[in-house]
């Protein structure tokens, strides 16, 4: 059995990080074929899930880029790759060096979610938690509220660039840690970054979906660094048109651009659908 593995953002999404009508009619065309597929992503899975829902993502889900894995059928993470007290410290520490205040997100024993914050600096902060409340359906709070026996999954901020690219820097000294940046939508001039721990990749977790599903070969489709992972495990690997250079010189094969159904049309063709 062949596994398809799709990120999301930049590749199976439009650019209005939406699906297309006709990657929606795909991926039905694959799930009434027999053709398996799920979603390995760097969003959670509430900022994922209402795009999904309906569309046919049965196998577990993929998310925090491999942090965690979420079983649909059992509602259920049944992996989760999480930061250690040691970590933690050396990531905030990080963080205030650069006055950048760190978003904690975290998971309690009954896989609920809740981001917790120390005080704003900004008022680009303070959107960021608006943002992050509006968008998940998440309790965002003070890290004053921050319970003492949740488990911390990942930790993210956006800054410019010249605040966001030394705290890089000090996460990379950390070797069980890795960081993933890019430019925000919202502001060009802006920098993001997530921080988790290393063996929460996306590569990790489809090598134990593979395991588990008893599939023989894997798929894959990104555009992105926190793509390359499974790039290096599965037996192919799409990169859409509009990937950065080295990730298409990664993969099998550059295909169509995101805005352009770019996967879809591959998946017609490659499973005559």
């Amino acid at each position: 059995m062949d596994l398809v593995v799709f990120d999301l953002d930049g590749t199976l999404l439009n650019g209005a990080s939406k699906l297309s009508p006709f990657t929606i009619d795909t991926l039905g065309k694959m799930n009434r074929s027999g053709v398996a597929f799920t979603v390995a992503t760097g969003r959670t899975f509430h900022g994922a899930i209402d795009l999904l829902d309906g569309h046919g993502f049965q196998l577990p889900h993929i998310y925090k880029n491999g942090v965690v894995i979420w079983h649909p059928k059992k509602q259920v993470y049944t992996h989760r790759y999480l930061l250690i007290e040691s970590e933690i410290r050396h990531i905030i520490d990080a963080f205030m060096s650069r006055d950048v205040c760190p978003f904690i997100f975290t998971l309690d024993k009954n896989d609920r979610h809740a981001i917790y914050h120390p005080p704003l600096n900004n008022t680009v902060e303070e959107r960021l938690a608006e943002m992050l409340g509006q968008q998940g359906r998440v309790p965002v709070l003070p890290v004053s509220d921050l319970p003492g026996d949740v488990d911390i999954t990942n930790i993210s901020a956006i800054a410019p660039a010249l605040a966001i690219d030394p705290v890089a820097e000090l996460v990379a000294c950390e070797p069980g840690l890795i960081s993933f940046t890019g430019d925000a939508i919202e502001d060009k001039q802006l920098r993001w970054i997530d921080i988790h721990h290393h063996e929460g990749n996306k590569g990790a977790a489809i090598s134990t979906l593979k395991h588990e599903l008893g599939v023989s070969r894997v798929l894959c489709f990104g555009d992105s660094d926190n793509d390359l992972s499974m790039f290096i495990m599965a037996d192919e690997a799409y990169a859409p048109l509009n990937a950065k250079a080295h990730i298409k010189d990664a993969a099998t094969d550059v295909i169509g651009h995101h805005d352009k159904d770019g996967v879809a049309k591959f998946l017609v063709e490659r499973y005559s659908l």
